[in-house]
């Protein structure tokens, strides 16, 4: 396995994410079914990668993306920009007055407690990012020379969304490949929106093409079964023992099936109840195993974890860190993510740094 290497020439961004934004619905402690008002969010697996990289690690940011023209697309953005991410390359497409044609995702989750476990009710049909087609983004500018970024982020999320979204992510992937910017994706496999358009085999189908471009690859055991057809050896179906001498043969197995890939992880996560959760992550990198041992922590919001272990992961390789300490980070981050609501992280760096360190819940003041 290669070392990843992240350009060192000035760059517009540090990161670009490639998926859609969703306007998330938050019942708080109530139910989807019985609530009376909802607190709302932005959220996508891919945005949220970018979105934790600005505002817990400061980096510069962008997200490629398209919204409808309506007052919802427009919440979506100012959401947006209250979290630091460029919405430069955020494409607009007309809205027909009743969405029809064209409309913006909604996200309804419930965090869950206790036995009772998280839920979540997408709305997200025939949403503007969907429907975006190869040449849409002009991807020899965003990644040439007069804009440029040090690293390119998309996931499985936005593959799954139509035939031509999955075609755009390969598009993408080519033109940072040809400007040298590494490519991480998140395989994140999401059973609902596959199974109307060929279940795991598209699923499997699709993913087998897209990693064979990929640098940096994300993803817990679900995600490599379901979306590369690679098992994990020793799980039980509710997941309460994870063998590590299973993970490591199947980070081995998908290293040896994709050579083009420089580090694969895998987060660790044994759901004790919905508000307790055993947290970690193990990774392959330059043949070697790093390995992030669990701890059993509180869940308060578990939407978005691996999103933000993905970012502090990436910002890890961006900030020249050893990758002991990229994967530390990632645990970190995406733990302390999910101590806050919403899909986006709330942490700063200084926390993330503490909480590396083993530092105590006692007040700090």
């Amino acid at each position: 396995m290669e070392a990843i290497i992240v350009p060192d020439a000035h760059r517009r961004w540090d990161c670009l994410s490639l998926g859609e934004v969703m306007l998330r619905l938050d019942p708080g402690e109530g139910r989807i079914h019985t609530t009376r008002r909802f607190a709302v969010w932005e959220g996508g697996g891919e945005y949220n990668v970018a979105r934790g990289l600005r505002r817990c690690f400061g980096l510069r940011t962008a997200v490629a993306t398209a919204l409808a023209e309506n007052p919802v697309g427009r919440l979506v953005e100012d959401l947006i920009l209250q979290g630091g991410v460029d919405t430069s390359l955020l494409k607009w497409v007309p809205y027909d007055g009743v969405g029809r044609t064209v409309r913006n995702g909604l996200n309804f989750t419930e965090r869950g407690f206790g036995m009772r476990a998280a839920a979540g009710c997408s709305d997200r049909g025939h949403t503007a990012i969907s429907q975006v087609k190869p040449g849409d983004f002009d991807w020899a500018s965003i990644f040439g020379e007069q804009n440029a970024s040090k690293w390119f982020h998309t996931g499985g999320i936005f593959a799954a969304l139509s035939s031509s979204t999955a075609e755009v992510a390969a598009e993408a992937m080519d033109a940072a490949r040809r400007h040298g910017t590494p490519v991480s994706y998140d395989l994140n496999f999401r059973d609902s929106l596959w199974k109307s358009i060929g279940g795991k085999a598209k699923a499997q189908e699709v993913n087998r093409e897209l990693v064979r471009k990929v640098d940096l690859l994300l993803g817990n055991e679900e995600d490599f079964s379901a979306m590369l057809g690679v098992h994990i050896k020793g799980v039980t179906d509710d997941f309460a023992e994870l063998p590590i001498a299973g993970y490591e043969e199947m980070l081995r197995e998908v290293a040896a099936a994709y050579p083009n890939l420089k580090l694969i992880a895998s987060t660790l996560r044994t759901a004790h109840t919905a508000s307790r959760n055993a947290w970690g992550a193990i990774a392959l990198y330059q043949d070697q195993i790093v390995h992030v041992p669990q701890r059993d922590m509180d869940i308060y919001d578990r939407v978005g974890g691996g999103d933000s272990f993905a970012s502090g992961l990436i910002y890890g390789f961006l900030a020249g860190k050893p990758v002991e300490w990229a994967v530390s980070c990632g645990v970190a981050h995406g733990a302390l993510a999910m101590t806050t609501p919403g899909d986006t992280s709330m942490a700063t760096l200084a926390e993330v740094e503490r909480a590396m360190k083993g530092g105590s819940a006692r007040i700090a003041r």
